[in-house]
Order: C-alpha cells, then sequence, then structure tokens
C-alpha cells in the first residue's frame, strides 16, 4: 500500500476557518486587480526609477500559495466524505483515471484563478472559471478520498500517465493540458483577448478530460467511479458549449 505523498497537505487535517481562507483569495481574485503580488517578490525594472513587481504567475511565493489554494479548495470534500467505506475493489483503470484526472483538475483550476486576476473580462466567463474552481477543486477532494480507500497513491508517482488508456504521455502532457508558455499567455492578456484565450485553452483542456471520462466511464470497475466519470465527460462538455455561447454573444 503507498501512502499519501508527503508534499501534499491532508485533507481530514484542514478546518473550517481555512476553508473561509479559500473564499477570501477567490474574492480577491474575482476583484479584477490583474496580478497577485507579493512583497519580497520584486525586482529592479531595468530603467533605474525603483522596484517593478513581477508578475503574479512568476512570483514563487504566490505560485506556492496557489498550489496551498487548491489543497484548500480539495479539502471541501474531505469533510463530507471523510467516513465512508472503501466500496467496491478497483481496477487499473479506476486507478489510473482517478490519479492522471486529479492532475488534469489541478490544472483547470489553475487556470480558472488565472483568469480571474484579469481585467475587464466578460462576467459569464467569469462565473464559469468560478464553477470550475469549485465544482473541479470537489472532484479533487473526492479522488482523493477514493485513492485512499483502495489503497493506491493519491498522485500519479510512475511519470508516466494515460496507461490505463493504452497510451503513454507525461503528466503534464497528458490531452487537453496547456503549456507554461500558453498559461504564461493567459496571464498576459487582457480583455476580450484573454476571454477568447481562456475560452481556447479551457475548451481544449475540457474535450481531453471529457476523452478521459468517458473511457474511464465505461471500463472502471468500482461504480462510482463510472458514474462520477460519466458525470464529469457531461459537465465539460456542456461547459464547453456555454463558454463558446458567450464568446459569441460578446462579439456580436
Amino acid at each position: 500500500m503507498t501512502g499519501r505523498t508527503g508534499s501534499r497537505p491532508g485533507l481530514d487535517d484542514l478546518s473550517l476557518d481555512q476553508l473561509v481562507m479559500l473564499q477570501e483569495r477567490l474574492d480577491a481574485a474575482d476583484g479584477g486587480t490583474g496580478g497577485i503580488d507579493g512583497d519580497d517578490d520584486r525586482g529592479d525594472d531595468g530603467d533605474g526609477s525603483g522596484p517593478a513587481t513581477l508578475p503574479w504567475w512568476r512570483s514563487r511565493l504566490n505560485l506556492a500559495a496557489l498550489a496551498v489554494t487548491i489543497a484548500l479548495v480539495a479539502g471541501m470534500i474531505g469533510f463530507m466524505t471523510g467516513q465512508e467505506t472503501a466500496g467496491p475493489d478497483a481496477g487499473e483503470v479506476d486507478i489510473g483515471f482517478l490519479q492522471d484526472m486529479r492532475g488534469h483538475h489541478e490544472q483547470a483550476v489553475q487556470m480558472g484563478f488565472i483568469f480571474l486576476t484579469i481585467d475587464d473580462t466578460h462576467p459569464g466567463l467569469r462565473a464559469i472559471a468560478r464553477s470550475i474552481i469549485f465544482g473541479q477543486g470537489i472532484e479533487i477532494g473526492r479522488m482523493v478520498q477514493l485513492l485512499r480507500s483502495m489503497g493506491a497513491a493519491e498522485v500519479n508517482e510512475s511519470g508516466a500517465a494515460m496507461t490505463w488508456m493504452g497510451m503513454s504521455s507525461a503528466v503534464d502532457d497528458m490531452p487537453g493540458m496547456a503549456t507554461r508558455d500558453q498559461l504564461i499567455e493567459l496571464g498576459n492578456a487582457r480583455g476580450a483577448a484573454a476571454d477568447a484565450l481562456f475560452v481556447e485553452l479551457m475548451t481544449a483542456h475540457h474535450l481531453g478530460g471529457a476523452d478521459m471520462a468517458e473511457f474511464a466511464a465505461t471500463r472502471a470497475v468500482h461504480p462510482e467511479v463510472r458514474a462520477m466519470a460519466a458525470s464529469m465527460a457531461m459537465a465539460q462538455r456542456g461547459e464547453i458549449a456555454e463558454m463558446e455561447g458567450l464568446l459569441a454573444t460578446a462579439g456580436s
């Protein structure tokens, strides 16, 4: 049996106060400030006029805070499911799907946070970003609980993702995953350009996730994994249609 990894906070150790902190951080991000800055993450602007604030996604302090925030989002579900029984046995598809989809979801949450810090974006798309942060955060928490109940590692530690689908890729190269450069481009975008790029990146991300989920929905052994996967696929394809509709309306 592989225990929880030491680098990730325990979900059942989180408090309600920490969940309040999550809501405060999300509200701050949705204030449209254009960035989240740390006092010790500054550098010279190169023209002698004094220190310049680094973009938040290049700040190690803010990236660490984002990782903690994602863990807090996931922790929400731990309070509701921590006492459930293990249930049926699981197979390779169950465990592989839960591990890989957890990582996939974490990037969607990251993209949602990035988008909420950008000025002058579409309010409907901001609402979708908030929904992704909370909805997929809750699913991350439940996936972690299921992996624990199966005696499996909470993350993919093999370095090879997607083997449960008969293929192999690096974790960062799973279907639909945005590159680091694309995330930086999103963070630099503003207004309508940010709206369009967010929809483009999240659509590709959702399509990749939906394909993974549809595979697991028909091949997993555990009934909850099958049901969760089917629900994910439906929700993500529905969000794609909603985002495209909002973007089309905004451009008309």
